[in-house]
């Protein structure tokens, strides 16, 4: 089946490239469900943490699913699991396949096409009446980061006539009521599924009267539809050992396309199925859609006070001040609410994202460019990125599988990503809002990773020389972007601050020579020692940056500080640094620890001060230029010698670009 006309596609795979995808349907801050290739839903990450491979329900009581019945007249009827085949590997296990609903009936042929956030999985089969297009996305609108921060996933099937016949279709989605368990911790008891109408919407309404209510797992999941007409549903299924439980289901789904009740029987992760029936005239196509909207208020922080060992059962935290909460869900009251309140405006956010992505799928950009580009977008939605309740925004380094990686929205690590600025520039200034009034001590030392809550933001007292600088010319680039004056001169006094703690006696530039010679913890999760051209490229960035805000300011003589340090550290930078290939590092240890300033040691590394390790030499640095870059991109211009830059792009690719690693 051909791919919507209206939707922009990027990428195309075919069924033999499709067991890695995962397309993450979530907003920013929300958590996500992935769509994967074949049309599954796979990694339920929405209870406040990464679950990578975590699908909820169990081999033979119905993982999440969604089915098909179709019956021409006067014909028999067909029933098909609406994903793809599996992959030859996914049939293998301990005691037969593992993979969720493995013995149910799939289509054959299956393609995925692409353009985050949108994913299209066609799905045929010559013995099956129809052919079905899942249409799933979330919406993603540049500089509305509320709309495009909403927990819904909105599938849509698109069902096509392919007889000369009349049929009937019924369209039906299962899944398990798993609150209280995230694929990690916690345990589900008393769960709870009940039907829900209003004007708009018919479905399923999950909840738990057992769960503690103060655990990150506890919360509300909705699934329902617009369709007003043809709806049946069950809120439990039948109790029953060795797979009966699905083949009960699935006996009488595919009987009429119409599902009849059933009794909880005690079950603490019982079923939710909905079902909607409609006809289909010779050649017609019809949409059935259905809203996936969850709703889980209790993160915690990522720097508890409260021991590990005090924390309660499921997942609850016994100090109630770790609980710091989302952003998205003090939005609504539950997720049947973000179903009320988001599904009305579908259409506009639908057509908003497309303008978006179309736009930029039509840029002259190569193709691999835009690819990296749009789809790496997904992490800004991922378990990555949270939102408090006062609207800050956070990260972490990534994900592991089942945990964040590396808390605090390290600075030298974030000093990496753009998109946040150049997209959603309110949620930038926001980061340069913790770094420079939170983070950011009286002497200006700006803590690398923000404790929480946001009241605790300096309790981690060490400071990364590349991400403060980074963070110097990030509230430079923000300005520039947004035209925010307000927020400037709100943040300057600590933004002049944040320099001059490069000044203090053992610091980064003790001698205010322009030049980084001091303990420089920074990005490589080392510290180097002297001068090198990582560090110092980026506090040239910085100085110029600087120079530019206070000047602007109306504070000239801090402007002339900034300039004149600038210029003295670009000369000698380019005189003493440069090789004639490439800049090096010019290793000055410090001898012993009273020679380097409090807070700027982390300790990694460097052991012996005498002779540190990790230290580059005459090595050729791939991250060397990474502040130029960073310049570029804030409009400030070469700050050193252009000739130099250029021959040093050159000789990064001589010396680290490998065609393969096979004899590395």
């Amino acid at each position: 089946m051909a791919q919507s006309t209206s939707w922009p596609v990027l990428k195309k795979y075919d069924r033999h490239h499709l067991a890695r995808i995962a397309l993450p349907l979530g907003g920013i801050g929300t958590g996500t469900v992935s769509l994967g290739g074949r049309g599954d839903l796979r990694d339920w990450e929405i209870m406040n943490r990464p679950a990578k491979g975590f699908i909820p329900g169990g081999r033979f009581s119905g993982a999440p699913f969604f089915a098909l019945y179709a019956r021409p007249k006067k014909a028999d009827a067909v029933t098909r699991l609406l994903e793809g085949p599996l992959e030859y590997f996914e049939y293998e296990g301990a005691s037969g396949s593992q993979t969720s609903n493995h013995g149910l009936p799939r289509f054959p042929d299956c393609s995925f096409a692409a353009a985050y956030p949108f994913g299209q999985v066609s799905l045929s089969d010559p013995n099956v009446p129809v052919d079905v297009r899942l249409e799933a996305f979330n919406p993603l609108i540049p500089c509305d980061a509320d709309r495009s921060g909403l927990p819904v996933a909105v599938l849509r099937y698109v069902v096509t006539n392919k007889m000369d016949t009349p049929l009937d279709i019924s369209v039906c989605g299962t899944i398990p009521n798993f609150l209280g368990h995230d694929g990690t911790e916690g345990t589900s008891k008393g769960n709870q599924n009940r039907f829900r109408a209003s004007d708009s919407f018919h479905g399923l309404y999950m909840t738990s009267k057992d769960v503690d209510r103060t655990a990150a797992q506890w919360g509300t999941i909705a699934l329902a539809t617009p369709s007003g007409t043809g709806i049946s549903m069950r809120t439990a299924w039948k109790k029953i050992g060795w797979g009966s439980s699905l083949l009960d289901f699935w006996d009488d789904f595919s009987t009429d396309g119409i599902l009849e009740g059933r009794k909880a029987d005690g079950d603490d992760t019982p079923n939710a199925s909905l079902a909607v029936k409609t006809e289909l005239a010779p050649g017609e196509r019809r949409t059935v859609t259905f809203l996936l909207a969850w709703h889980f208020p209790n993160r915690y922080t990522w720097t508890p006070e409260s021991p590990e060992e005090g924390c309660c059962e499921g997942g609850a935290c016994c100090d109630d001040g770790d609980r710091i909460g989302n952003y998205y869900t003090a939005q609504y009251e539950d997720a049947w609410d973000v179903v009320e309140k988001v599904g009305p405006h579908l259409n506009t956010l639908e057509t908003d994202t497309v303008k978006f992505v179309a736009a930029f799928c039509q840029t002259d950009l190569p193709e691999v460019v835009k690819e990296a580009a749009l789809f790496n977008l997904s992490t800004l939605r991922s378990q990555t990125c949270f939102r408090t309740p006062d609207g800050l925004l956070f990260g972490w380094e990534g994900c592991n599988d089942d945990a964040g990686c590396c808390l605090g929205s390290c600075t030298h690590v974030w000093n990496y990503e753009q998109s946040v600025a150049f997209l959603f520039g309110d949620l930038a200034l926001k980061m340069r809002e913790v770094e420079f009034v939170h983070a950011t001590r009286d002497d200006g030392m700006m803590s690398f990773r923000v404790s929480l809550p946001i009241e605790r933001a300096q309790n981690i007292a060490h400071a990364a020389a590349d991400g403060q600088m980074g963070c110097l010319m990030k509230i430079y680039r923000d300005w520039q972007l947004s035209g925010d004056d307000d927020t400037l001169h709100r943040l300057l006094p600590n933004i002049r601050k944040a320099l001059a703690f490069c000044w203090i006696p053992g610091g980064w530039d003790a001698d205010q020579d322009g030049v980084m010679e001091g303990c420089q913890h920074n990005t490589m999760d080392v510290e180097y020692y002297g001068p090198n051209p990582q560090m110092n490229i980026w506090y040239l960035g910085a100085l110029r940056a600087a120079e530019e805000m206070t000047r602007y300011a109306g504070d000239d003589a801090f402007a002339d500080r900034c300039r004149a340090l600038y210029k003295k550290g670009r000369d000698w930078i380019d005189k003493h640094l440069f090789n004639g290939e490439y800049y090096e590092h010019e290793i000055r240890t410090p001898g012993q620890a009273n020679n380097v300033a409090e807070s700027l040691q982390v300790g990694m590394g460097a052991t012996d001060l005498s002779s540190p390790d990790y230290q580059l030499g005459r090595g050729c640095l791939v991250d060397q230029l990474v502040g130029q870059y960073m310049a570029h991109v804030c409009g400030l211009g070469y700050l050193v010698d252009e000739n130099h830059v250029r021959t040093t792009l050159r000789s990064i690719m001589k010396y680290n670009l490998r065609e393969g690693l096979g004899d590395h």
